[in-house]
Order: C-alpha cells, then sequence, then structure tokens
C-alpha cells in the first residue's frame, strides 16, 4: 500500500474557496437570476416581468416605493408569503436593497442607486442560473500570494467612482493602500476596509477584456498589526457585472489599474 501525495494546505484551502464561491453564485436567487433594472417613476405604471403598478411617491421630505396589485395577480410578500392586495409602500436610504415580493419563480428586489428607487427582478430559472457549472479560472499560482503592506491614511477618503451603469455614480471609501513588489516595481492599490478589518481591493490589469473582465476584485484578511498583510490574486473574483448586464458594481479607483497581467483568479465567465 502506498501513501497518497501530500496536499498543499494552501492549495487546499483555495480549492475550499472555489467550491463555496460557486456555490454562493448558484444560490436561488442570486447574481445569477438577475433579469431586469428597471427605474420607478412618479407616475404609477406597469413594469417588465411582473405585474402590479409601481412608482415613487415624496411626501414630508421623504421618497417611498409604492406597489399596487390585487391578489388575482399573483403577487406575494417575500418575507411573509401573504398575497399583494392593494397599495403598500417601503422606504430605503441610498444603496440598500430589499427583497420584497415574489412572482412565481421571480423574486423582486428594491433598491435604491445614486438616490433613486428602482426594482430588479432575480428569476431562479433563468438560463444564467440553470446553465451555471462553475467561473472558469486559472490554475492555481503560488507565485501570487504576494506579501504586502497595509499603509492606512489619517481618515477615509470618499471618491467618486463610476459603476457597471452608466446612470448611477458610486463612491469608493478609500480607507489606505495596500503596497506590494512585483518584478522589482512597487505598485499602491487604494482599499476599501470593513467593520472587520478586513480589505477590498477592486483592480484593472493587463488580461482585462482577453482573458478576464474588464476589472475584478480581491479581498484580504485584516492586516497584521505590523501593517503586514497577504495579498493572493488567486482570489480575484468577478463582480456581478461580468455575469448580467443588470449589475451596478463599482468600477476601480483611479490608480488602481496595473501594468501587470494577473493571470489569476477569475477569468471571464463564459456566458459572458
Amino acid at each position: 500500500m502506498t501513501d497518497s501525495p501530500a496536499v498543499d494546505p494552501q492549495l487546499a484551502r483555495w480549492q475550499r474557496f472555489r467550491e463555496n464561491r460557486n456555490k454562493a453564485l448558484a444560490a436561488e436567487h442570486g447574481w445569477l437570476t438577475l433579469t431586469s433594472f428597471q427605474w420607478l417613476e412618479s407616475t404609477p405604471s406597469p413594469v417588465e416581468v411582473v405585474p402590479g403598478l409601481w412608482s415613487v411617491a415624496t411626501e414630508g421630505g421623504r421618497t417611498t416605493a409604492v406597489l399596487t396589485a390585487g391578489a388575482d395577480q399573483g403577487l406575494v410578500f417575500a418575507d411573509s408569503g401573504d398575497p399583494v392586495d392593494g397599495t403598500y409602500t417601503a422606504e430605503l436610504a441610498d444603496e440598500e436593497s430589499l427583497d420584497w415580493v415574489l412572482y412565481g419563480t421571480v423574486l423582486v428586489e428594491l433598491a435604491v442607486r445614486g438616490d433613486r428607487y428602482a426594482i430588479r427582478t432575480r428569476d431562479s430559472a433563468s438560463p444564467t442560473l440553470t446553465g451555471f457549472t462553475g467561473v472558469p479560472v486559472f490554475d492555481y499560482a503560488p507565485e501570487w500570494v504576494i506579501d504586502a503592506r497595509w499603509e492606512p491614511y489619517p481618515e477615509p477618503r470618499d471618491v467618486p467612482i463610476a459603476t457597471a451603469n452608466p446612470l448611477v455614480d458610486g463612491v469608493h471609501r478609500s480607507a489606505g493602500e495596500v503596497v506590494f513588489r512585483r518584478h522589482g516595481h512597487e505598485y499602491r492599490l487604494q482599499a476599501e476596509q470593513g467593520s472587520l478589518g478586513g480589505l477590498t481591493i477592486t483592480f484593472h490589469d493587463e488580461t482585462n477584456g482577453r482573458t478576464t473582465d474588464d476589472w475584478r476584485k480581491v479581498e484580504t484578511p485584516r492586516p497584521r498589526p505590523d501593517g503586514s498583510v497577504v495579498l493572493d490574486f488567486n482570489r480575484a473574483i468577478n463582480y456581478p457585472s461580468a455575469f448580467t448586464a443588470y449589475g451596478t458594481c463599482p468600477m476601480p479607483v483611479r490608480g488602481n489599474s496595473l501594468d501587470l497581467a494577473v493571470e489569476a483568479g477569475e477569468k471571464t465567465p463564459e456566458s459572458a
């Protein structure tokens, strides 16, 4: 009996990461199920995909989304399953979202983007989901696991950015820069920092438009007390806008463009 070859622990962790990533994308009403993005107007109006009359209303300085439908139209509330029968309102802040109602296999997500109300429909019967077999990726490459340094700003900086939707502006809350060296050259990438201290870096590189989408992101754990952080480009992933035309995903902040071909992480989705 021969011993099985040892598995690199780092490779094994990456493989688990990929399995969990594909599983999350394949969720019943996840990012692969988007079928429309529609702004709501002030006049109650029908929309595509689902029944009802949809609008926004402003009163006393507050703006809400308004939905009117009868029980015979088949809409039910996502949280309770109760039929939509009458006129209902919902209020969100900018960048918030709400899984509001269901219509058969379609979930209607209410969202506020750029201080405007919109709905996105998510259909669990979407061919993008039903035909999904996983995101294509580069082979695991240990050389793209890079020791980097975190240099926080004294205070975060809000930087205006574009998004995947030309009608939606975004803001990148730059908390500092991740600094690393590659082929003798120093690179600096601005990053956002989450509530638990982890970093999110949205970036361009020279594979974009060839083997990868127009931009990707990579997340890191919380930097160590000495400022060191591991930047693992094998975990670079696509934004939802790589899979669907209905995303409002943030583009990289100016300067987050690498004159490197980062041949690691996710490639362009085959369905794109």
